[in-house]
């Protein structure tokens, strides 16, 4: 049996255009936070801990969501923070299960250089398209499913 495909060639495919476009991008993520010895889901935990933080310490469910990652690495991921000393894992006091994050005043003292340098890399990265609002409204489609 032959397989059979609908594009001519593989630089056809979305599918697999978006796949080599994310390596890519990861590269350039892991050389932009490596100065800061975060690895790319370090920082979007902090991150995304910190944008959820200014209507109160979120839960670490709520930062899982806001992020899209697994509870259980969340929860291993942000232990390895809070043991850097970069966020807090406090108890809920409406929750003994759940946890409230908190990042510290170390961890907004790394999160700030890092993010300014993931913000540029997405810029370059990013910047070499034309329609970039269309293709963030097109990925913000894409991401709601």
């Amino acid at each position: 049996m032959t397989p059979h495909t609908r594009w001519q060639s593989a630089g056809q495919s979305p599918g697999f255009l978006l796949w080599q476009v994310t390596l890519s991008w990861q590269r350039a993520m892991r050389a932009a936070l490596a100065p800061h010895e975060l690895t790319h889901v370090q920082f979007v935990l902090l991150a995304s801990a910190w944008w959820l933080g200014a209507q109160g310490a979120p839960t670490q469910q709520a930062v899982a969501a806001h992020a899209g990652t697994d509870s259980m690495m969340t929860s291993q991921v942000l232990r390895k923070l809070a043991e850097r000393g970069l966020v807090t894992r406090d108890e809920d006091p409406a929750d003994a299960r759940a946890r409230r994050i908190t990042l510290t005043q170390e961890g907004l003292a790394v999160l700030t250089p890092a993010l300014a340098d993931v913000e540029r890399v997405d810029a370059e990265f990013f910047g070499r398209l034309d329609g970039l609002g269309d293709f963030v409204a097109g990925l913000a489609r894409l991401a709601r499913d």
